[in-house]
């Protein structure tokens, strides 16, 4: 078992930049993927990005693409996502997870959660 623990979030204006941390514990020492996934009032947890263990390959939701990293550093046991020119939609609670499978976008797939963090991005 892991646990994981989100932090970074806030109020943001739109263009502005946050950056999120997951730091884990717990059963580090597994060969975890990792991944990022966000929740809007009223929308169902949807799928953000996701890194594999080495942080060779990350994968993203297309509409993320070219403002959201992710990265892991795994010294340190977190993993991080770097959120630029931020929009209102992106406005929601975004969770942290961790499978021992393969990197994918399927939040079924995914066995370890941390409670979230929230990010609100004002007009």
């Amino acid at each position: 078992q892991v646990q994981l623990v989100e932090s970074g979030g806030g109020l943001v204006q739109a263009g502005g930049s946050l950056r999120l941390s997951c730091a884990a514990s717990g059963r580090t020492e597994r060969r975890y993927v990792m991944g990022w996934f966000r929740q809007a009032p009223g929308k169902e947890r949807d799928f953000v990005a996701a890194i594999n263990w080495t942080g060779a390959s990350t994968i993203y939701k297309d509409s993320v693409k070219g403002r959201f990293t992710i990265s892991r550093d795994n010294a340190k046991n977190t993993v991080y996502l770097q959120i630029n020119s931020l929009k209102p939609d992106d406005t929601a609670v975004y969770y942290c997870a961790a499978n021992t499978v393969a990197l994918n976008p399927d939040p079924g797939k995914y066995n370890y959660w941390g409670q979230g963090t929230q990010v609100t991005v004002s007009s």
